[in-house]
Parts: C-alpha cells; sequence; structure tokens
C-alpha cells in the first residue's frame, strides 16, 4: 500500500510538473525519454528504495540483539605490546566492525561502475523501444518509402547498443558477483580462527565457540547489509539519476524567462518586437503591428524566414524574443497547427478536443458542426475509438481541427499552414465558412497559395533577415 501510495504521489507531481507551462515542448530537445523516466523510473525508485528501507531496519535490529551476545561471548583478548599488556574487550566484536568497513570501501571499488552501466541500459532500451514506436506512428510514410531495410538498420544500431552494454554490465557483475561471494565465504572461516586460541586454551567450550561463530555470523551479516545490497544499491543510484537529471532539466526550462511583454488592448497590437533563433540570427526586427478586430492578417515569406516562429512567440512558445503583445482581456484565443493532434479514443473526444467530455457539446451540435465543414461520413462515428491520425487523411484532420474552431467560438484564431492539406477551392470554402460562422473572429494565417490573399485584409511580408513589410 505504500508503494502504490508513493508512486501514485510521485507520478502526479511529475506529471504535473511536465505539463505545467508547456514544460513538455521546451524539454523535447533537451531531455531523452521522459515517458520512460516518468514511468519505469518512479517505479523503480520507490519499489528499490522500499526494499532497502525493509532490509535495512531487519538487519539494523539483528544489529542490536546479537552484538550484546557477541560482545559477552567473545569476551576479553589480552596482548603485550613494548612490555605493556594491551586487553580489548568484546574484540571479536571491534574485528567484525573492522572487517565490514574495509569490505564496503572495496565493494565500492569493485562496483562503482554499475552505475553509469545501469543509467546506459535504461537508456539505450528506452532508445530501441522508442525508434520502434517511430515505425508505428509513421507506418504509412515508411510503407510508401519501403524504407523496411532502413528501419530494420536502426534497429539493429539501436539493439547493438543495448547487447555492448548488457555485456560489459553482465561483466562487471560477474566481478561484483566473485567479490561478494568470497567475502562471505572468508566470514565463516575468520570467526573460527578468532576463537580457536580461547577453544584450544580450554577457556570457551565447543558449545560456547559454537554460539560465538553464530553471533559473529549474524553481526557479520547485518553490518555487510551495503555489501549485499550493492547491485541494488548501483541500479537505485542510476535511477536517481535519471530523475535527478529530469526534474533538473524540468527547472532550468522554468527558470528561462521571455522578454516579451504581455499586457490587454481593445485589439491585437505588437510593439518592437524582435525575434531571433537560439544560434543569435535574427529572423524579425522590432515588428510593430495593429490589427483590427474582425480583420484578418496574412503572413507570408520564403520558408525558414520565421513565420511559424512568429506564431509561437504569439502563442508564448518561443523565449528568444523581446517586445510587447497585447490582447483584449479575457480573449478566447484558438491556434491550429499545420498538422493536427488527433487523441487516442472516441471520435468525439478527438473532435472537441482540448476540452474534456463531460463538457462535450449535444451529439446535435457535433453533427451540424461536422457537415458545416463537409466530413459527414463521420457523423455516425462519434463513439467509435479508434486511432484516428492514422484513419483519416490529411485534408480530413485539417477539417477536424476547424471543427474544433467553430465549436470552441474563439475571438482570436491563428492557423500555422492549417490548410496545406487541401485542395484550393476546398481552402477557399474553409475560409469563406469561417467568416461567416465566426464573424467577429480575429485571423492570423501562415500560408503560401494565392487563395489566401482572397480572404485576409493585410498581409505581413517577412524577409527572414530581420526585415518585414505589411501591405494592405
Amino acid at each position: 500500500m505504500l508503494e502504490i501510495r508513493w508512486r501514485t504521489w510521485m507520478t502526479n507531481n511529475y506529471l504535473n510538473a511536465w505539463m505545467n507551462g508547456q514544460t513538455y515542448y521546451h524539454l523535447k530537445d533537451s531531455t531523452d525519454n521522459p515517458d520512460q523516466r516518468i514511468s519505469e523510473d518512479i517505479s523503480q525508485f520507490v519499489s528499490l528504495t522500499l526494499q532497502l528501507i525493509v532490509g535495512f531496519l531487519r538487519q539494523s535490529i539483528t544489529l542490536v540483539a546479537f552484538s550484546f551476545v557477541l560482545w559477552g561471548l567473545s569476551g576479553e583478548f589480552i596482548f603485550e605490546l613494548g612490555g605493556n599488556e594491551i586487553v580489548i574487550y568484546g574484540y571479536m566484536f571491534w574485528f567484525t566492525i573492522v572487517y565490514s568497513s574495509v569490505g564496503t570501501w572495496l565493494v565500492h571499488l569493485v562496483g562503482r561502475k554499475l552505475i553509469g552501466l545501469e543509467f546506459n541500459q535504461q537508456r539505450y532500451e528506452a532508445d530501441f523501444r522508442f525508434a520502434m514506436m517511430r515505425v508505428r506512428e509513421n507506418a504509412e510514410s515508411i510503407a510508401f518509402y519501403r524504407g523496411e531495410t532502413s528501419e530494420l538498420e536502426n534497429f539493429s544500431w539501436k539493439f547493438s547498443d543495448v547487447i555492448k552494454n548488457f555485456r560489459k554490465l553482465m561483466t562487471k557483475t560477474k566481478h561484483l558477483n566473485f567479490y561478494i561471494n568470497g567475502y562471505a565465504q572468508l566470514a565463516v572461516i575468520v570467526p573460527i580462527i578468532l576463537a580457536a586460541p580461547k577453544y584450544f586454551a580450554k577457556e570457551m567450550q565447543l558449545g560456547g565457540l559454537m554460539q560465538t561463530i553464530s553471533a559473529f555470523g549474524r553481526v557479520q551479516d547485518a553490518l555487510s547489509f551495503f555489501i549485499d545490497s550493492y547491485a541494488t544499491l548501483a541500479s537505485l543510484a542510476a535511477v536517481i539519476h535519471r530523475l535527478s537529471g529530469f526534474t533538473e532539466h524540468m527547472n532550468d526550462v522554468k527558470k528561462i524567462e521571455s522578454h516579451v511583454e504581455k499586457s490587454s488592448a481593445d485589439k491585437l497590437t505588437v510593439e518592437g518586437l524582435s525575434i531571433s533563433l537560439p544560434t543569435g540570427r535574427e529572423l524579425l526586427n522590432k515588428l510593430s503591428l495593429r490589427l483590427e478586430n474582425s480583420k484578418s492578417l496574412l503572413v507570408t515569406g520564403a520558408s525558414g524566414c520565421g513565420k511559424s516562429t512568429l506564431l509561437r512567440t504569439l502563442a508564448g512558445l518561443w523565449a528568444y524574443a523581446s517586445g510587447k503583445i497585447s490582447l483584449p482581456q479575457n480573449s478566447r484565443v484558438m491556434f491550429l497547427p499545420q498538422k493536427p493532434y488527433l487523441p487516442t479514443g472516441t471520435l468525439r473526444r478527438a473532435l472537441i478536443y482540448p476540452a474534456a467530455e463531460k463538457d462535450a457539446p449535444s451529439d446535435e451540435k457535433l453533427i451540424e458542426t461536422l457537415n458545416l465543414v463537409e466530413l459527414p461520413n463521420l457523423v455516425d462515428k462519434l463513439n467509435a475509438v479508434e486511432d484516428w491520425s492514422r484513419i483519416l487523411s490529411g485534408g480530413e484532420q485539417q477539417r477536424l481541427a476547424f471543427a474544433r474552431v467553430l465549436l470552441n467560438k474563439p475571438n482570436y484564431i491563428f492557423l500555422d499552414e492549417a490548410t496545406s492539406a487541401l485542395d484550393e477551392p476546398r481552402e477557399l470554402e474553409m475560409y469563406q465558412m469561417l467568416k461567416k460562422v465566426l464573424p467577429q473572429a480575429t485571423i492570423v494565417s501562415v500560408g503560401h497559395r494565392s487563395t489566401l490573399y482572397q480572404v485576409h485584409d493585410t498581409e505581413l511580408k517577412l524577409s527572414g533577415d530581420g526585415a518585414w513589410m505589411i501591405k494592405d
């Protein structure tokens, strides 16, 4: 029960930290396999930690109980040093402490490389699994390219990393096991050697000898807890390293502050907006514009000039920018990327995303909206559970995204080539329908086609070197 509660608490905290403030978006290039860290690393951390805590408590109780027994049974060890008589009380107790301390230090020297190998093993396993998941997500594209040979080659590389590291892990584990077994076997002989002088001197009976050996073994086992658990400790250390690195990266992302000031105004206003790449290359220099409500703006320019980056900045996703962006207070804003995201589950869930199903409009409203975006073939599939991103074509997915806009009724709509998969007549129909159903909405679009000039009032042309030009 403790494991369930602990893992639930940690998972919820990590999920919230990962999702809040678009951390997952900013983190996508700096951390490998965050899904694996949240799902598997947290589970391993909780399980291994509890395993070690329970073992430590058990051995601590054994140590306390049998230390007194060993102290009483071992008696005194008397020897002369420099003409002085030296008496060591409970000498076998002190010897087992020294023996275990030296053994713990040596086991760390032998097995310390296990931590890095365990860390890499988890990463390589996750990379191999992710490579196969990528094939599943892009099955159609790979099939069109006949890319099976290339993918098999990639699988071979990823899996070879898994096996190479596992061989190193196996070798180092073998060395560690040799040491631990040798240490344990020597611990059986040591108390006999220590107690033998007293036994042969008739100071200890056979029963006392056996009791002393048993007590020594119990104390030595308790003090050797970290030696016996070193492989588990190495796995835990690797998991902690991965989780702490993940936490550190999330904290670093949250420290990145955008220099774009957000404020309220009666219309979309941009003042002195400058945007650059992480390399320092300038894309836009001190852009200033005012877009009247219910009007539309088309952002154009050559590929790579910063059109999509401008929309990311307006959405608050791009940190390498400065200036001021103003929108009316409490205005509803919606961004449509070029490739819509369709969550798994029912078509209803994909249609109303990002709203929850409990907030879904009536089926009549959903059917009416599907007909408006020319998807009548989907009206009887609202409750069907499918992988909609695979079943629907690119054009159908983009029209489904337009249906989301109609359902959400935003005041400001930003479209990043959101009609690129549609033919020009249907693209024109979608924009005309949007303006008819949502006449009060202000639209900002990124696109290339001549069709878009007909349905936008103003053009913002970017050059990619910082320069820009506005045409009415």
